[in-house]
Parts: structure tokens; sequence; C-alpha cells
């Protein structure tokens, strides 16, 4: 097989349908537009959603909720995430950020909040920019510190 005779495979392709070139084409006449209305006429275009006239589903539809733009949005990170990399990295002292950053559990300009999930064994020092109560009992229970940023 070379590129000059690499064809595509059989039913694959078909030609396009020519509109519009005389009655012996069988397209021609109305185009297969069918006989006047708005749709047969040059330059048709319908709105999105729009349901001739009736009140679109866009519209009928109810409005809730709405969006904080003063949400801030925090990437969680558990305990036993912390204690894996303790535990398979080595990482020994501090737990910053930047050490989560380095690791890959978070990315430099995302706020950390630590979480309670799992258990931690080793007394370990995590600065993070929020914790739940759950892990600031748990990280001191270990004999660790939480350090608020």
């Amino acid at each position: 097989m070379n590129l000059n005779n690499i064809k595509p495979a059989a039913g694959s392709t078909f030609s396009s349908k020519r509109i519009g070139r005389g009655q012996g084409s069988g397209k021609g006449g109305t185009s297969t537009k069918g006989h006047k209305g708005q749709k047969a006429r040059a330059g048709y275009s319908q709105k999105i959603g729009f349901e001739g006239g009736q009140m679109p589903l866009q519209r009928r539809l109810p409005k809730f909720g709405f969006k904080n733009v003063n949400r801030k949005e925090f990437r969680a990170i558990n305990l036993d995430d912390i204690q894996i990399l303790i535990e398979n990295k080595s990482v020994t002292g501090d737990i910053t950020k930047e050490v989560l950053v380095q690791f890959g559990l978070a990315t430099k300009n995302e706020l950390v909040k630590i979480m309670g999930r799992g258990e931690l064994k080793s007394a370990v020092s995590i600065t993070a920019d929020k914790f739940t109560k759950s892990a600031q009992e748990l990280i001191a229970k270990a004999g660790g510190q939480a350090i608020t940023l």
C-alpha cells in the first residue's frame, strides 16, 4: 500500500446532492424546498430554540439559584493522601503548600483545604489555607500541628 493508491472504504463516501441544477436532475424546480413559505425563501434562518411562536423551552422553565461571585474554591486534600506522601515520598518535617504543589496534589494558585478522611500516623506540621475540625483533631492526636495561612 502506498499513498498514491489509498482509497476510502467502499460505501463510506458519496457525492453530495446537487440541487437547483435543472429539471433533468430530479432536484430542480423547488430545489427540495417545497412550495412557497418562509423556509423556501433565500436568506432564511431561524433563532436557536425557536418553536414557531410557542413560548420557547428556555423561557417556560423556572429559573432558580445564583452564582456567588465571591465564592472561594478550595482544593480538598485528605489526611490519607498526606500519609501516603509521607510513606512513599519520604517527606519529613513540615508539609507546606509548596511541598503539596511539588508532589502534584495541588497547583500553585489553588487554595488548599485539609480534610479529615483517613488517619495520620506521623507527627508533622501541616501548613494550608483551611482545615476541617476533624482534620485538626487528627493532626493534633498524631502529635503534629495544623497551621492556617
